[in-house]
Order: C-alpha cells, then sequence, then structure tokens
C-alpha cells in the first residue's frame, strides 16, 4: 500500500519554476519530489538552526573554559615536571634553614618560577623527553 500524499498548489516565480523544470527532466525524478526534498531540507536547516541558537553561545563558552581549564592544567603539569627535575638535580639540602639559606631557597624559587614562565611561553614541555638537555640547567 502507498503511503498517503497531500496534493499542494503553490505559485513560483518564472525563473524559479524554469529551475525546478530542469531539475525534474530526469525520468527517474518528478517536480513532487524535487519539491517534497526541498521543502524537507529547510524544515531540517531551521531545525538546525534553532538549535545553534539555542545551545550555540553555551556551546561557545564550555569550549572556551575547557581551553581555559586545559591551559591552567598544562601549567601545573609544566610547574610540576619541572620541580621533580629541580628537586632531583638539587638534591641537597642544608639540615638548618637559617637566613642565608633561605635567601638561596627564594632565589632559587624565583628562578624555577622564571624557569616555568619561560617553558609555557616557548610551548617547550618539561614531560617530552628530549636527549638534548636543552630543558635542563
Amino acid at each position: 500500500m502507498k503511503p498517503h500524499r497531500i496534493r499542494h498548489q503553490f505559485l513560483l516565480e518564472p525563473e524559479l519554476s524554469e529551475k525546478l523544470e530542469k531539475l525534474s527532466r530526469n525520468p527517474s525524478t518528478t517536480k513532487s519530489a524535487v519539491v517534497a526534498k526541498a521543502v524537507e531540507a529547510l524544515i531540517e536547516r531551521r531545525g538546525e538552526n534553532e538549535l545553534d541558537q539555542r545551545y550555540g553561545k553555551r556551546l561557545d563558552r564550555l569550549s572556551r573554559d575547557v581551553g581555559h581549564v586545559r591551559r591552567d592544567v598544562e601549567m601545573i603539569l609544566e610547574s610540576l615536571a619541572l620541580f621533580i627535575r629541580f628537586s632531583i638535580t638539587l638534591h641537597a639540602h642544608t639540615p638548618v634553614p637559617d637566613k642565608a639559606t633561605q635567601a638561596i631557597a627564594q632565589e632559587r624559587f624565583d628562578k624555577f618560577v622564571e624557569q616555568v614562565g619561560r617553558q609555557i611561553a616557548s610551548g617547550k614541555r618539561s614531560l617530552v623527553s628530549d636527549n638534548s638537555g636543552e630543558g635542563e640547567q
């Protein structure tokens, strides 16, 4: 049994009517089929536009937020990797933290923070193994 179809009457501008005529010249295609596909495509696009209007801004904001989280995680990982590298390299310690030792510790910490900043700014990552020794001081 054939699906029930409803007859419609509508008017087209002459240029559009000519385009419809050209599209339906193929014996396997009818004007009704061309118009039905065009109407269906229009309705689907409107649905997509409604979804984009409704959720597009939220998705864009979430994408930006995920990008910021990714950047923050990379900074944390970079800091941790450099900290571990420096801790292993500078494993010597003094038993009593006197003022001179505290000054040295502050200087090392400042250099550490600067190094993290340079690593992030340059795009180099300490977690990537490189045998050239570029990331080491």
